[in-house]
């Protein structure tokens, strides 16, 4: 048997992390993403990354929101092997606020960061249970799924995400299929870029609310996303766990404000 890892979103700085480290783990792994460009440049990247990559990176172009494209995306992936390991890392967000928001760009962020990972779940779910093998699902969500940080739309679709990733793990735990979510912070990637553009010392505004003292790094939350996906974690199911330097457990600037002390 042939086992598959996909990974959509898998043209990003984060999805191409994850596929460089379920590679090891899987016979293939298949590389989702509607850009065609960009994908073309991560396949690259990853054939001379990953060992046999030759054979063993596989690109598809597709609209994840699209249902009819995600049953077609479906069949020709369960030509090439069984699907054990399904990350629905996909996702963007545009409107910063509920002011900005239209309904066009609710409709689309719901879409990409909810619907789509339902519309890849139900796809992929019978190919997950004729998995022999810890067939596992990991959602990418978001701290904003957790907690107020901007981007409504998004935040309440990654909230949603998380919910699904409960879901997931209650209704189809009886077939062994495992499910969880990781929430990252703020991790630098390219989107980034354009925020920085605006301001450039936006990083370092952002830093001051992470205990750390420093943001995310890709290879943290893709080695997490592995991990989840390994027999290491066989009896973990229906969490989220942040991978946030944590931003969730509070901000220093807060706690030294409320304490009046200066050891936060």
């Amino acid at each position: 048997m042939t086992y598959l890892a996909v990974v959509t979103g898998a043209a990003g700085a984060i999805g191409q992390e994850i596929a460089a480290q379920l590679a090891p783990t899987h016979d293939a792994v298949v590389l989702v993403d509607v850009d065609g460009e960009k994908l073309k440049t991560t396949h690259a990247k990853l054939e001379s990354r990953v060992e046999g990559g030759h054979n063993r990176i596989i690109p598809e172009v597709c609209n994840i929101t699209d249902p009819d494209a995600v049953k077609d995306l479906a069949r020709r992936v369960s030509e090439r092997g069984t699907v054990r390991t399904l990350v629905n890392n996909a996702g963007a967000t545009h409107a910063a606020s509920l002011h900005e928001m239209t309904v066009e760009s609710w409709k689309a962020e719901v879409d990409l960061n909810l619907n789509a990972a339902f519309l890849c779940f139900q796809a992929f779910s019978e190919s997950l249970k004729a998995c022999p093998s810890s067939p596992s699902v990991v959602n990418v969500a978001s701290a904003n799924g957790l907690g107020m940080f901007g981007n409504p739309a998004y935040s309440a679709a990654k909230a949603g995400l998380i919910h699904l990733t409960r879901s997931i793990a209650v209704e189809y735990g009886r077939f062994g299929i495992r499910c969880n979510a990781v929430a990252p912070g703020t991790v630098k990637t390219p989107a980034w870029e354009q925020k920085a553009k605006a301001n450039p010392n936006v990083l370092d505004e952002v830093k001051q609310w992470y205990p750390m003292q420093r943001i995310v790094e890709v290879g943290h939350v893709a080695s997490t996303v592995a991990f989840l996906a390994s027999a290491q974690a066989g009896s973990i199911t229906g969490v989220c766990l942040p991978v946030d330097c944590g931003l969730l457990a509070g901000a220093p600037p807060v706690a030294r404000a409320f304490a009046v002390s200066e050891y936060y």
